[in-house]
C-alpha cells in the first residue's frame, strides 16, 4: 500500500504505509513496558531479528539512524569516554545524513574514504586511515545495500574484506544494513550469512520490509546492554512498544517478497534504458533501486518535472534522480513512470541560471532515505 494521494512515489521504500493485517496485529498486539524490559511482542521481535542475523541479542529502536547513533558509542565503553573514529564511505547514508548525530550526539569524528564501485571503502585509503589512527578507538562502518551505488547488494566476502582490514588495526566493524534483507533476497543467502563478519549491525524493517517504524540494533549481549542504556539517555525509552513491535514482526515474513519488488525494479530499468538520452547507473548486483539522469538537466529540476507527471523520485546529489521500488509498485506503474520519464527526456533543455548538471538536490530532504 501506497499512502493515500500519493500518486506514482518512488521517494523511497518508507512510503508505504501499515495494511490491514498489520493494523490487526497492531491491535491485538500484547503489550508490557519495555523500559522494565517485559513488552512481549519487543521481546520475540528482538529475538526473532538476533536469530536472523545471528547475533547474541536486539535492540528496537525508533529509528535505523538511532541504531547507527547507538553503535559507534556502545563499541567503545561507557558514555564520557572519548569518541571513536568513524570511517565511512564518502556516499555512504552515515557519511552525509547521519555524521552531524554522530558528532554532535556521540562524539565521533566521522572521516570519509572513497568507495569502490560496489559500495565498498576503497582499501588504500581505509588502510591508510586506519594506520594513521592506530592505537585510538576506530569503528568502520559499511553500508548494505549501498545506496549511493544504486542499492548494490554485498556479498559475504566483500564485508569478510573490510573486516579483516578493520580488524587487523583493531577496529569495531558496523554494518548499517538498513536494506539488509534486500542484499540477502538478491543474493539468495540468509541474512545471517551477510552479517557474521560484522562486531555490529543496523537492521530496518521501516524500509522494504514495510513496516511503519523501527530499527533494531544487533551485536553481542555486552553491546546491547551498553546500547539500552544509551537509547534511554537519547530518549529512546520505549514503553507498550508491542504494538510497534507486531506489524515488524509481519513484516519479517515478507522477507522473500522482496524479490517482487527486485523483478520490478529491473523492469523499469529495462523501460528506462530504452528511453533516448536516458543514462543509468548499472550496479553489480541490483536490488529495488533505479538511478537515471538525463544529461544536462538538474536533478532537482528532473524531479520536479516528473512531479509534474504524477511521479515523485528523490533527486540525489550525484546528478541521477533515484526510484526505490516497493510493494506498492507493479508493472502498470512502471509503464507510467517510463513514460514520464521519456517526455521530461524529450523536452530537457541544459540546467540554467548558473546551476551544473546534477545540482538542485537537497541533503536535508533525504532524512530516512
Amino acid at each position: 500500500m501506497a499512502p493515500p494521494g500519493a500518486g506514482l512515489d518512488f521517494r523511497s521504500d518508507t512510503r508505504t504505509v501499515p495494511d490491514a493485517r498489520m493494523r490487526a496485529a497492531m491491535a491485538g498486539a500484547a503489550v508490557g513496558d519495555d523500559v522494565y524490559g517485559d513488552d512481549p511482542t519487543v521481546t520475540r521481535l528482538e529475538r526473532t531479528v538476533a536469530e536472523l542475523l545471528g547475533t547474541e541479542d536486539a535492540l528496537l529502536t525508533p529509528t535505523g539512524t538511532m541504531a547507527n547513533l547507538l553503535a559507534p558509542v556502545a563499541a567503545f565503553g561507557p558514555p564520557g569516554a572519548p569518541g571513536p573514529r568513524l570511517i565511512v564511505g564518502a556516499g555512504a547514508h552515515m557519511a552525509f545524513l547521519e555524521s552531524d548525530g554522530l558528532r554532535r550526539f556521540g562524539g565521533a569524528e566521522p572521516l570519509t574514504v572513497p568507495q569502490l564501485d560496489d559500495g565498498r571503502p576503497e582499501p588504500g585509503a581505509l588502510a591508510a586511515l586506519l594506520a594513521a589512527g592506530a592505537g585510538r578507538p576506530t569503528v568502520v562502518c559499511l553500508e548494505n545495500t549501498s545506496m549511493m551505488r544504486c542499492g548494490n547488494a554485498l556479498d559475504a566476502g566483500a564485508t569478510r574484506a573490510v573486516a579483516a582490514l578493520a580488524h587487523r588495526y583493531g577496529a569495531h566493524l558496523h554494518l548499517d544494513g538498513a536494506r539488509l534483507a534486500n542484499a540477502a533476497v538478491a543474493l539468495g543467502v540468509r541474512p545471517a550469512e551477510l552479517a557474521e563478519p560484522a562486531d555490529s549491525v543496523a537492521f530496518s524493517v521501516s524500509k522494504g520490509l514495510g513496516a511503519p517504524v523501527g530499527g533494531l540494533l544487533c551485536g553481542t549481549g555486552e553491546f546491547i546492554a551498553r546500547a539500552r542504556e544509551l537509547r534511554t539517555w537519547l530518549g529512546g525509552s520505549l514503553h507498550q512498544a508491542g504494538v510497534l513491535a507486531a506489524p515488524a514482526l509481519v513484516a519479517l515474513g515478507r522477507l522473500p517478497d522482496l524479490a517482487a519488488d527486485h523483478r520490478t525494479a529491473a523492469a523499469l530499468a529495462a523501460g528506462l534504458t530504452a528511453v533516448p538520452g536516458v543514462e543509468l547507473i548499472r550496479p553489480p548486483r541490483p536490488t529495488n533501486m533505479v538511478m537515471a539522469r538525463v544529461p544536462g538537466l538538474a536533478a532537482g529540476e528532473c524531479a520536479a518535472r516528473l512531479a509534474g507527471h504524477g511521479v515523485r523520485v528523490l533527486p540525489l546529489p550525484n546528478g541521477h534522480v533515484r526510484f526505490a521500488v516497493h510493494r506498492a509498485h507493479d508493472i502498470i506503474g512502471v509503464r507510467a513512470a517510463v513514460r514520464a520519464f521519456a517526455a521530461v527526456a524529450a523536452t530537457a533543455q541544459p540546467a540554467t541560471d548558473g546551476e551544473l548538471p546534477g545540482r538542485g538536490a537537497s541533503l536535508t530532504s533525504m532524512e530516512e532515505a
